[in-house]
Order: C-alpha cells, then structure tokens, then sequence
C-alpha cells in the first residue's frame, strides 16, 4: 500500500495533509502517541496502537510515551500505581503487535530543569480558559477541574518537543489538545507536528466506550469471554454505529487482510472477503446475517488478541 494511504486509512483528519507528505518523505521520521497507564489495554487503545504499526511499516520511528505523570495529573493513581501499570501495559502494547517501538516513561524525561522550563514559558501564553477547553474530552472529573489539570496539555505541548517528533497520533479527542501545540510550539523553537487523528469507537452496546461500563473488549479476555461479549454486542442491519462493525473496520481487516463467514451449507456455505467495503457491501444487503457477523468477529478478534491474552498469562504467572 501506498505509504500515505496506509497512514491515513480509518483516519478522521490528517492535520494537514501536504505535512504529513512531507514528512514521509524525508529519510528520518518520528511520530509517537502517549498513554496514561490507567487500567487494561482494550480495543479503544489498539485503534491508535493499529495506526503506529500503519506508520511504522510506513517507515516511520514509534515513540510511545507511558504517560505516568499525566496519569497522576488526571487523577488516575497514585505515581507508584501508575509506573507499576506503565510496565504492564508496555508489555500488552508489545504483544498486540507494535514491535520496536521506543517506550518512553513519562518521569523519565518530564522532570528535567529543560522540559520545566519549557512547560512555564508556554503557560504563560495559553489562558485557563483556553486550557480547560482543551481537556474537556479527555480529563477526569472537569466539572470542578483541579490546576493540575490545567498544566497537563501544556505538558503535552512540551513532550512534542521533548520528544523530537514529525507527527503525533491521537484519537480525535486529542484535537483541542494537539492545536494547541501547533499553535505555540513556535514560541519554544519548535516545529509544529503533522497530527494524525483517529475516530473514537463504539462500546459493544453501541454507547461510548468505559471500562466501567463494561462494553469493552480488553486484551486479557480470553477467547470464552471475547465469545460472550461479542453474542451480546449491538449489531443492527445498519453499519453506521454499529460497533461490530467498527471492529471489522479497526482491527480485524487491518491485521488479518480477510474475514471467512462460517455458516452451514443451506445457509449459504462459508463465504470469504478480503476487504472491509467487500464485506460491509454484503452486509448491508442482507447477505451475511447479523449473527454470523458476529461468529467471524469473534474469530478475527480471538486471532489478533492471543498472542496478547498468552503474554498476560505468563506476566501473571512471572
């Protein structure tokens, strides 16, 4: 696949467009996305971690920032809880398939005299007003948000340049975040980075997606509990907003390259589709029954999650 497309399939904006063709085009590229180690890895996390391994077989350099810091900021746990789940999820991240990737503890680099006085000067050129606006979709509890959350996407501004990158990865909640940093990184001598943005899924039940709601797939279910969940997922005849669907979409064809639909003979016979808009088209025309979409969701996702569910297995049993 053409380097560009394969960056920007199952995208929801590219920030901008010519950047980022730029960018590929030099011979040395950085891009890095960050997590707030804050629980399991699930099928929200693999839509950007699909899109680092699109990038780095576009020839990109993965950085992945473990954000414990940030975590610690957001109200997720305490500095010795968080770095104890960074570890663990770098594990989780390795195992769903994002090999060589550079993993960057977030203390490691964030504490330094450099990187503080970056954070200072910018805040004060972003008002509070504008800081909160930026966090509204990502920060916890932003009805009565606290002044640490306020320094998390200056923070965030600062790791771009910290971290030396092109382009940042995020879901599209990260935009508010991310133009901030194309706005002011100039002010601290820095580049702009290219920002490469992806949709926000669907929980199982067609609602936004929470572990605590329990609408979520996680890497350590295993291939019974996957089964289960996805008996019960919400899969209308439409595709839009049906979250079976979004798996196909996001992890299944982007990591398998097809789908077989088993079913019996008088049924129709097991039927193979090796692109997403083969099968959707069927889909739509009634030609795969929503229960056997679900069958072959069950497989795809079994297939891509083992080598993850098996790596857990072991760190549980270490």
């Amino acid at each position: 696949m053409d380097p560009f497309d394969l960056v920007a399939r199952n995208t929801v904006e590219i920030v901008t467009e010519e950047e980022l063709r730029r960018t590929l085009d030099q011979p040395v590229k950085r891009v890095y996305t960050g997590y707030e180690p804050s629980g399991e890895i699930h099928l929200g996390h693999l839509v950007t971690i699909n899109k680092l391994i699109d990038m780095k077989e576009a020839g990109f350099h993965v950085v992945v920032l473990l954000a414990d810091l940030h975590a610690f900021l957001n109200r997720k746990g305490t500095l010795d809880e968080v770095r104890e789940l960074a570890e663990y999820n770098k594990a989780c991240i390795e195992a769903v398939g994002l090999k060589g990737a550079e993993f960057v503890l977030g203390t490691d680099i964030q504490l330094n005299p450099q990187y503080q006085l970056q954070v200072l000067e910018l805040s004060q050129q972003v008002t509070l007003n504008r800081a909160k606006r930026s966090m509204d979709e990502v920060g916890r509890a932003m009805e009565a948000p606290t002044v640490s959350q306020m320094v998390y996407p200056i923070m965030q501004m600062v790791d771009i340049a910290a971290l030396n990158v092109d382009a940042a990865v995020g879901g599209i909640d990260q935009r508010k975040i991310h133009m901030l940093a194309r706005e002011h990184l100039g002010a601290i001598g820095r580049r702009p980075p290219a920002c490469v943005h992806t949709p926000i899924v669907n929980g199982l039940d067609g609602k936004k997606m929470s572990s605590s709601a329990g609408n979520v797939v996680s890497v350590a279910d295993s291939e019974e509990e996957i089964r289960k969940k996805i008996k019960k997922a919400f899969c209308p005849p439409e595709t839009e907003g049906n979250p079976v669907m979004e798996i196909f979409r996001h992890h299944i064809f982007p990591r398998l390259g097809e789908v077989v639909v088993k079913r019996p003979e008088k049924y129709g016979g097991d039927r193979e589709f090796l692109s997403m808009e083969a099968f959707e088209a069927a889909y739509i025309a009634g030609e795969v029954h929503p229960m056997d979409a679900k069958n072959a969701c069950a497989d795809g996702l079994t297939e891509v999650l083992a080598p993850a569910y098996e790596m857990i297995q072991s760190y549980r049993r270490a």
